[in-house]
C-alpha cells in the first residue's frame, strides 16, 4: 500500500491524477501533504505530453483543511520557520492556480479551510452531493490570507466576507450557487462527472487552453505579484503566532468555546 501523502499517475492521455493520501485524518494537510502536492507538480511540469490534472481526497473526505497539530506544532517554531510552512502552502495552491493545463477537482465529504482554497484555485470543481464547506479559520484565531484571492475569485468578494467571517458550513448546492462548485452530482456519479469533463477539456486544443486561462488570470485577484505574494505569506505565518491563535488552537484541543465566545 502506497503509504505517500500525495499520490498521482498520470495515463496515456495525458491526464494525471493527484490524490491526497491522508484519509485516516479527513487527508488535512501538514508539511509531508504540501510537499507532497509541491512534488507532483514539479514532476508533472515536465511531461510534454499533461493535458489535464484531476484533483481527489481518498476515502471520504477531500480535504478537512489544516491539521490543526501541526499548525499548533509549527506556531511553538521560530517565525522563519512559520514563514517557510507558509510559504509552502502558499506555493502549492497559487502554483495549482497558475498550472498552464486545465485542473479539475472531484469533491466529496469535507472540504473545509484550506480545503476550499484548493478548489477555487481549480479550473473546473464538481461536487458530490454530500460535500460540505467551510472557510472557518477565523474560528480559530487564524487567518485565511494566503487562498482569498483565489477565493475572491470563485465566489466573489461579497460571499467571502459572508463565509470567511462567519466560518459557517454550507453544503453543495449553496457551493454551487455562489460559484465555489460548477455542478453537484450524486456521490456515486462523481467518477462519471469527472470523465465526461475530462473528455470535453481533452477536445480543446492544449496551447489554446493554456492561453486562455493565462489571459483570465492577468484579470483576477489571483493573478499576484511576487511581493503581493510575500506580504500575504508573511501575515498567514505570523498570525498563528498571535494570542487569538494560541487561544484558537487551545480551544480546539479542549474541545470548549474560545475565550473570545460570549453566549
Amino acid at each position: 500500500m502506497d503509504e505517500s501523502a500525495v499520490k498521482w499517475s498520470m495515463d496515456a492521455r495525458g491526464v494525471a491524477t493527484v490524490v491526497f493520501n491522508r484519509p485516516r485524518v479527513n487527508n488535512a494537510y501538514n508539511a509531508e501533504l504540501v510537499q507532497g502536492v509541491l512534488d507532483a507538480i514539479d514532476a508533472l511540469s515536465g511531461k510534454s505530453d499533461l493535458r489535464v490534472v484531476v484533483l481527489r481526497g481518498e476515502g471520504r473526505h477531500f480535504q478537512a483543511g489544516a491539521d490543526l497539530s501541526w499548525l499548533n506544532d509549527v506556531a511553538q517554531r521560530p517565525v522563519a520557520d512559520n514563514i517557510a510552512a507558509s510559504r509552502a502552502t502558499a506555493l502549492a495552491v497559487h502554483r495549482l492556480n497558475t498550472a498552464p493545463v486545465p485542473t479539475v477537482a472531484l469533491v466529496q465529504g469535507a472540504c473545509f479551510g484550506g480545503g476550499t482554497g484548493i478548489v477555487a484555485a481549480c479550473d473546473v470543481v464538481i461536487a458530490a452531493d454530500d460535500a460540505q464547506f467551510a472557510i472557518a479559520e477565523t474560528r480559530w484565531g487564524l487567518v485565511a490570507s494566503i487562498i482569498v484571492p483565489q477565493l475572491n475569485d470563485a465566489i466573489g468578494v461579497r460571499q467571502v466576507r459572508r463565509y470567511a467571517l462567519t466560518g459557517e458550513r454550507f453544503g453543495a448546492e449553496e457551493a454551487r450557487r455562489i460559484g465555489l462548485v460548477h455542478e453537484v452530482v450524486a456521490r456515486a456519479g462523481l467518477d462519471e462527472a469527472g470523465a465526461r469533463i475530462v473528455d470535453q477539456l481533452l477536445q480543446n486544443a492544449p496551447q489554446a487552453n493554456a492561453d486562455t486561462k493565462a489571459i483570465a488570470l492577468e484579470h483576477a485577484w489571483g493573478g499576484l505579484s511576487e511581493q503581493t505574494l510575500e506580504r500575504l505569506i508573511e501575515h498567514h505565518a505570523l498570525k498563528r503566532r498571535s494570542d487569538e491563535a494560541r487561544e484558537g488552537m487551545a480551544s480546539f484541543r479542549e474541545k470548549r468555546p474560545a475565550a473570545w465566545y460570549r453566549r
